[in-house]
């Protein structure tokens, strides 16, 4: 699988590499600036990109902005963007085209080299994978004013975690140590609650879900 890696210190896109090909990507660019990204994605055509949001000359959004144009270019281009701390806001402009394969991770996610690598995965298969305090934030700016969120029971809301991050529900119930039937069952209740049609898609779900809980920003 071959990726472009674009992130501006050294020592944490070096130790980047070193991971991913321990794992059996191919890095095809190592690149630290916007500029440099922009050419790697537009001349490589990678399986997946794995972007850090600030990146030079500006260190503001410059990762994050080079990747969508990419996207534009190559819809569905999978790209996973790290950041130093949650932005909604670049979850929006990620999930915006709808089409999935995208991915947004704190970078404390990286240090996890399993769920790091398998997020790097999910993206480059067409999934989605979003960092639990992303889903967490959402959440918890939904609950107050959002009457369907609330008549969510607790294991509900524990699944809706897990499916809004990705999981399927075969992983849900590994995690959370019951039958992929009872999940079945909470998914299809989650989605009855939330005035969603069901999906048997994975993706799609988590589209589906992440759209609800961003109405109104």
């Amino acid at each position: 699988m071959r990726v472009v890696l674009a992130e501006d210190l050294f020592l944490l896109r070096d130790g980047l590499v070193r991971l991913l090909e321990a794992h059996d990507f191919e890095i095809v660019a190592a690149v630290e600036s916007g500029p440099e990204l922009s050419h790697a994605l537009a001349e490589l055509d990678p399986d997946v990109a794995v972007v850090d949001v600030r990146l030079p000359p500006t260190h503001t959004d410059e990762g994050l902005q080079c990747a969508l144009e990419a996207r534009r270019r190559r819809p569905g281009l999978p790209v996973l963007v790290l950041s130093q701390h949650v932005e909604q806001l670049y979850a929006r402009e990620l999930l915006a085209d709808g089409s999935g394969a995208v991915g947004y991770l704190l970078k404390d996610r990286v240090f996890d080299a399993e769920q790091f690598v398998d997020a790097v995965r999910r993206v480059a298969a067409g999934g989605t994978a979003m960092d639990p305090q992303v889903i967490q934030q959402l959440l918890a700016r939904k609950s107050g004013d959002d009457r369907p969120l609330t008549r969510l029971t607790p294991r509900e809301r524990e699944v809706l975690e897990e499916m809004a991050q990705g999981r399927s529900n075969a992983a849900i119930a590994g995690k959370l140590v019951v039958t992929e039937r009872a999940i079945a069952k909470h998914t299809a209740n989650i989605f009855a609650k939330l005035g969603l049609e069901v999906s048997d898609d994975d993706n799609r779900r988590v589209l589906a879900v992440l759209a609800h809980l961003d109405q109104g920003r």
